[in-house]
């Protein structure tokens, strides 16, 4: 998170990228009073002055906190704090299932489910914990499962759904009604932790509180795990990695929706450029421009496990690409979207956009490659600063959290059009998390350091 708080534009306002991006809208001052006229065409208008001082929203929108942090929830334990990345499921016509990260370290034990001393602990078997940490210092990461009723707007039940795990930050949803939740972190087994941590787990969506043994998916790599993103026609999952020379993978399974019967694990990299620098810092060799469409390839990659955390090294000296931390992705329209929170020569961030090949993880792909292109750059804070979490709307606009002390949502059209959803005045913490429910009524959000999880209704557009 940004320890500096920026200057904000307090109302609603919009910047039509279309193809010329960010750097060079602004370059070219192209902001002219007809654009600011019709500001509100593509968005939902003015942010609105909340009464509660937490969450200014547009005219028609309301919002409801449905979770906070230190409440008891169903199980006898403690809602965690720290809420991340969500994903949401349908259980029935009227209700649906949400399953939530919290990016939580043992130390931290004011925030976590068993009471600052641990006194819940015992409520809970052992072998129900990724890791126990010896019973003095357990993985307090881990999801919590949410019941909701988008019909009457109430939370219903509320449960761990995965325990022992480390700063569970990002993850996706899988086609098979899964969440795969990862763990930000590389840290050891040592005297304190009683396993390696930097895995991925996969969490079903279900409406009963669940007691099992969490697998950790090896295949899928240990690093600085973000988010990921499964392509629901082949099963293959998308990676991104949450460091400043991060790199982009892909995971083919052996078996569809079978993750923990093993893979092959790959680093995106482009055939225009060995090595391609993303990033567009000021130091950079490379300047990636705004649109331009590089064709991909796919680098196999060894020792996933990485016990000196050298897979992002190892697979750049084979050509990777780099990128400046990976964060937030999903997947839309036959196309996957994913964040860059400090990328640019602004350092502002980015959002890119990879079209699978039609023959994607096949020998044939060769012959039709991926395609590779940066869609946002953003270079003025009060547009877009340091993108995180993401979600694709239902009717097609990118919904993107901000991740520092005054964040935003931020919407992006098709066309790269940015407009303010909602403006975060009550505490100096990022959002993470949006995403919508099934049906489409309901975007979910979470306020991380406030320890709240909120639900927003209004007038949303109609699906794509």
């Amino acid at each position: 998170m940004m320890k500096n708080r920026r200057d904000f534009i307090k109302n609603s306002t919009f910047v039509s990228v279309g193809f010329l991006g960010l750097s060079n809208f602004f370059s070219n001052n192209l902001y002219s009073e007809t654009k600011k006229a019709n500001q509100f065409k593509i968005g939902y208008g003015q942010l609105l002055e909340d009464p509660n001082g937490l969450l200014r929203l547009p005219k028609g929108f309301t919002y409801k906190i449905i979770s906070i942090a230190g409440n008891k929830m169903d199980d006898g334990l403690l809602t965690p704090g720290k809420m991340d990345a969500m994903g949401t499921f349908i259980l029935d016509k009227d209700r649906c299932i949400i399953i939530r990260n919290h990016e939580m370290e043992p130390e931290w034990k004011n925030l976590g489910a068993f009471g600052n001393e641990l006194k819940l602990l015992q409520n809970v078997d052992s072998k129900f914990f990724y890791d126990y940490g010896y019973g003095t210092n357990p993985g307090l990461g881990g999801t919590t499962t949410i019941i909701y009723n988008t019909k009457t707007q109430k939370k219903e039940k509320e449960f761990m759904s995965l325990i022992g795990t480390e700063r569970n930050c990002a993850g996706g949803v899988s086609p098979w009604n899964s969440w795969i939740t990862c763990e930000e972190t590389v840290n050891r087994k040592s005297e304190k932790l009683e396993q390696d941590h930097g895995y991925c787990f996969e969490v079903p969506a279900n409406k009963d509180i669940i007691k099992y043994e969490p697998i950790p998916l090896k295949s899928m790599g240990r690093f600085n795990h973000e988010a990921v993103s499964i392509d629901p026609k082949t099963g293959i999952v998308y990676l991104t990695e949450d460091r400043h020379d991060s790199c982009i993978y892909r995971f083919i399974p052996n078996e569809f929706g079978k993750l923990e019967k093993g893979g092959k694990l790959q680093a995106l990299k482009t055939t225009q450029q060995f090595n391609l620098d993303s990033r567009n810092w000021l130091e950079s060799n490379y300047n990636t421009p705004i649109r331009y469409e590089f064709s991909v390839e796919w680098i196999d990659l060894d020792n996933v496990e990485s016990p000196d955390d050298d897979l992002r090294m190892r697979a750049q000296e084979k050509g990777a690409a780099i990128f400046a931390r990976g964060e937030g992705m999903w997947f839309g329209d036959n196309e996957i979207f994913w964040c860059c929170t400090n990328g640019g020569k602004s350092a502002l961030g980015q959002i890119f956009k990879y079209i699978p090949s039609k023959f994607e993880g096949t020998e044939k792909e060769k012959k039709y490659p991926a395609k590779l292109s940066l869609f946002v750059e953003s270079n003025q804070s009060d547009i877009l600063q340091n993108c995180d979490n993401l979600t694709v709307s239902p009717w097609g606009d990118l919904v993107v959290c901000e991740d520092n002390e005054h964040p935003f949502l931020r919407g992006i059209t098709p066309k790269g059009e940015i407009y303010n959803l909602a403006e975060n005045i009550g505490a100096d913490s990022e959002l993470a998390g949006a995403v919508f429910s099934p049906d489409g009524s309901t975007l979910f959000v979470n306020i991380q350091h406030a320890g709240l999880t909120i639900a927003i209704t209004g007038p949303w557009k109609k699906n794509a």
